[in-house]
């Protein structure tokens, strides 16, 4: 079977997606392209995405790629950044009047009625580049940073991933995600990379994703854990939709940390636990939950090494919390320097900044960022402290406020959609946390605020405790 895109308007097969592209590399040439040129795609899912992004890697151009929210001013800085030859935008792109850009419509007019001068997809060039592709880390615990990677390593990574979690040729796949981030964009090519079906929904709205999914006969579902919140809150509003993902196997997370709950709702509604991940955009896709082996994130893909370090640089057994390390045949080149050149990283184990455990079969669970904050004495890790709450049901997020007096003031906030009495959720914490993790001040918000990846915004609420005072 022949497979196929799934957009809301068309429906293509691969080999005519594929026909598309090569007719838009030939435009791109004619505009002067060529191998080892930057280009800034900002584009939002659609056909004319995917076939831009192929069309680029067969001429073996390096993109860039950045967010097709983001503001016209940092998009402006990340060309000048990633020193960028051409701008490839779509009409709601947020761009600036002085920034000369290609519409990816003209590619698609240009391309319209031409013969290919080539008769197949060839990314072989493109995994050769040193900068094949670039991406922006997500900012959460600071300023966001272009990552280099290299196509071939990229591809590798991928391919590795389609195995341990095993995506099938006969696969539907619906990611609900930006493919201009690593996992969005992940699984678009592992639908090339597999020869299965793709579904290009609207993310963004959720009731008309669902209706194309049970159309289109959804097999995997990859979203984060915010998308999947939202997907369980339509079913609870309208029960019939759960027969639209009658088709799902597979519902797989990732992009944010998953609470024990959630999953267990899903299992509830579904019947499928919700399968969780580890990666970043730093070292590709690291470690996967597959139905045979819900636990924790699963195991490594292969090829990748996962070690726990203590505080005193000792590898530590299986069971005990330390920083995350991975030795990552797939990590980046490096991230962008401010002269668009690249600055290496060592190719060796890389401290992933993660607090995080094996267990004795070698699957792996999150448990936080290694960032610590000091109040009273005590040297306290937030990430840790709202994993043990949402194993008792309750999601929180901590915003750690700077105290002459104490050395911090933890705000916690709570995520509770029935807006319930802050006292109560106060009671529910400090019977689980010792005096020393306890909070300063609870505050319940009936849903976090997101970025654009689809993360809980830390910062955000970092804002929100400032404006309210400790």
């Amino acid at each position: 079977m022949s497979a196929k895109l799934f957009a809301p308007d068309v429906t293509f097969t691969f080999e005519e997606l594929e026909q598309r592209a090569l007719c838009a590399a030939d435009v791109l040439r004619d505009l002067g392209l060529g191998l080892g040129d930057r280009v800034l795609l900002k584009v939002d899912n659609s056909v004319s995405y995917l076939s831009t992004l192929f069309a680029l890697m067969h001429v073996g151009a390096s993109v860039v790629l950045v967010d097709h929210q983001q503001k016209a001013d940092d998009t402006a800085q990340a060309c000048a950044l990633s020193s960028v030859k051409m701008v490839i935008v779509d009409d709601d792109a947020p761009i600036s009047k002085e920034q000369e850009t290609v519409h990816c419509y003209e590619l698609a007019v240009g391309a319209c009625g031409r013969e290919p001068a080539d008769p197949a997809l060839d990314f072989s060039a493109w995994c050769e580049l040193p900068d094949s592709i670039i991406m922006w880390s997500s900012g959460s615990t600071g300023e966001p940073k272009g990552v280099v990677k290299n196509g071939g390593r990229f591809l590798k990574n991928l391919r590795r991933n389609a195995d341990l979690v095993g995506h099938r040729s006969d696969d539907v796949l619906l990611p609900l995600l930006p493919f201009n981030h690593q996992y969005g964009i992940s699984m678009i090519l592992i639908a090339w990379l597999v020869r299965c079906s793709l579904v290009i929904a609207p993310y963004r709205r959720l009731d008309r994703a669902l209706q194309l999914a049970g159309m289109a006969g959804t097999t995997v579902v990859d979203a984060t854990p915010a998308t999947y919140k939202s997907i369980l809150n339509i079913v609870d509003r309208r029960r019939a939709a759960v027969g639209l993902f009658g088709e799902v196997r597979m519902l797989c997370s990732g992009a944010a940390p998953l609470d024990p709950a959630l999953s267990r709702r899903a299992v509830e509604v579904y019947g499928l636990p919700l399968l969780d991940s580890y990666g970043s955009t730093e070292m590709g896709n690291v470690a996967f939950a597959t139905p045979d082996n819900p636990v924790g994130t699963g195991r490594p893909v292969e090829g990748i090494s996962v070690r726990i370090r203590g505080e005193d640089g000792e590898e530590l057994p299986a069971g005990e919390i330390g920083e995350i390390e991975v030795l990552d045949p797939d990590l980046m080149e490096g991230y962008l320097g401010p002269d668009g050149t690249v600055t290496p990283v060592d190719r060796d184990w890389y401290a992933t900044n993660d607090f995080g455990h094996l267990d004795a079969d070698g699957n792996l669970f999150i448990a936080g960022r290694k960032t610590a904050v000091h109040r009273n004495g005590y040297t306290l890790h937030p990430e840790i402290i709202e994993r043990t709450l949402a194993e008792h049901g309750c999601t929180t997020m901590i915003v750690a406020l700077p105290c002459d007096r104490r050395g911090s003031t933890l705000v916690f906030y709570v995520e509770d959609e029935q807006n319930g009495d802050p006292a109560r959720w106060r009671e529910l914490i400090n019977g689980v946390l010792p005096k020393y993790e306890q909070p300063n001040r609870v505050s319940v918000v009936d849903r976090f605020p997101l970025n654009r990846n689809g993360k809980p915004d830390r910062k955000e609420l970092e804002r929100r405790a400032l404006s309210e005072g400790a």
